[in-house]
């Protein structure tokens, strides 16, 4: 399954849905669209799990590097919405703990 990367700013608010497969074949897109608006300075990004199915290693370094970058730049980046399979990757994997993980988009906006 392909990965659709749709993109919203509010205010100063970069706001990234990923709906579909993130894996090897389609990390490289996601990063280089986030990477994108880092090289924009943005120092506020949001991304949306809501609809991501599946997170394969690869995907899980884009986030990695994202969170990395970004703290880096002294920006934030937020996630929200994994559902239950995508949540038990990132629990087995342990990026829960690594990574800023709210239930909701407003939550995630709201502690940005």
């Amino acid at each position: 399954m392909a990965l659709e990367i749709n993109v919203n700013e509010v205010n100063d608010i970069v706001i990234i849905k990923l709906v579909g497969n993130l894996d090897t074949n389609t990390a490289p897109d996601a990063e280089t669209e986030i990477n994108s608006w880092l090289e924009k300075d943005c120092k506020k990004m949001v991304i949306s799990l809501a609809e991501t199915n599946y997170v394969s290693s690869a995907g899980l370094r884009v986030f990695l590097a994202t969170v990395k970058k970004m703290t880096a730049a002294g920006g934030s980046a937020k996630f929200f919405g994994p559902n239950e399979v995508v949540q038990e990757i990132l629990d087995i994997s342990g990026f829960s703990s690594i990574l800023d993980i709210k239930s909701t988009e407003e939550d995630a906006l709201a502690s940005i």
